[in-house]
C-alpha cells in the first residue's frame, strides 16, 4: 500500500512490534490503553517470533510457513488497531512517534488535512447492556464517512452531566463505520453515559468535537 506506515516485511514488522512492547508499558495508564492489549501485543510478537525462526530453520515446511504468514497477519491487524486507537488520543509528542518508529503527523495545517466536518449522531438501545451509536456527518443526508477519514472517535464517560473538557470522558474508540456498538458491565446497568464523536482523517488529525448526548445503560 503506497504511504503505508506499516513495515512490508515480516522481520521490520517485528522489529516495530518489539520497538513498542519495550515502550509502551510506562505509557498504558497516561495514554489510556484498553486492559489486555499489551498483553495480546506481546503474545502475538512471541508467536510470529516463534513460528517465523521455526519456518526459516534446516527442517520449516510449508505448513509451517503458512502458520508464520497467519501469525504476522494477525500482529500486524493488532498493530494497526493500536495506532488507530491509541496513538492520536490523547495526542503523542513528536519524539513519541518517533521513538514508536513512525512519522510524526503533518502538523502544518493546511486544507486538505483539516478536518471541518463534525459529527452528529444518535444513541439507540439494542440490547442489554449494549448501546447503538449511529453518526454521520452534520447537516448531510447520507451516512458515509469523509472521504479519506479513518472514522469518527467516539469517547464515553459514565456521568450524570455532561463534562466541562473531552478529556474528561475517559473511554474512546475508533468506529470505522455506522452504527458502532458500545458495550458495558453488567455492574454499570441503569447509569447514565455521557457520549461525544469528532472525525478523524488519515494522517490522525482529530476535527471538533460533537455535542454530548446521553443514555441509560440498559
Amino acid at each position: 500500500m503506497a504511504g503505508d506506515w506499516m513495515p512490508h516485511t515480516p522481520s521490520r514488522q517485528l522489529a516495530m512490534a518489539k520497538r513498542w512492547i519495550d515502550m509502551l508499558p510506562e505509557k498504558e495508564q497516561d495514554w489510556r490503553m484498553p486492559a489486555g492489549m499489551l498483553q495480546l501485543l506481546g503474545e502475538l510478537i512471541q508467536e510470529a517470533e516463534m513460528l517465523q525462526d521455526r519456518a526459516n530453520g534446516p527442517f520449516g515446511t510449508k505448513g509451517d510457513a503458512a502458520r508464520a504468514r497467519t501469525a504476522f497477519q494477525q500482529l500486524v491487524s493488532v498493530m494497526r488497531d493500536i495506532r488507530r486507537r491509541v496513538f492520536f488520543i490523547p495526542p503523542l509528542t513528536e519524539a513519541n512517534f518517533i521513538d514508536l518508529g513512525l512519522q510524526p503527523p503533518d502538523t502544518i495545517r493546511t486544507p486538505h488535512i483539516d478536518v471541518p466536518e463534525m459529527v452528529d449522531f444518535v444513541i439507540h438501545l439494542r440490547g442489554i447492556r449494549e448501546l447503538l451509536v449511529d453518526f454521520w456527518i452534520q447537516g448531510e443526508a447520507h451516512k458515509a464517512k469523509p472521504h479519506g477519514y479513518d472514522g469518527a472517535v467516539i469517547i464515553w464517560g459514565i456521568r450524570d452531566t455532561p463534562p466541562e473538557h473531552p478529556e474528561e470522558l475517559t473511554h474512546h474508540t475508533m468506529a470505522s463505520r455506522t452504527p458502532h456498538t458500545l458495550t458495558f458491565d453488567e455492574a454499570q446497568r441503569g447509569q447514565t453515559v455521557q457520549i461525544a464523536l469528532a472525525w478523524q482523517n488519515e494522517r490522525g488529525t482529530l476535527g471538533q468535537w460533537s455535542e454530548y448526548k446521553s443514555a441509560i445503560i440498559p
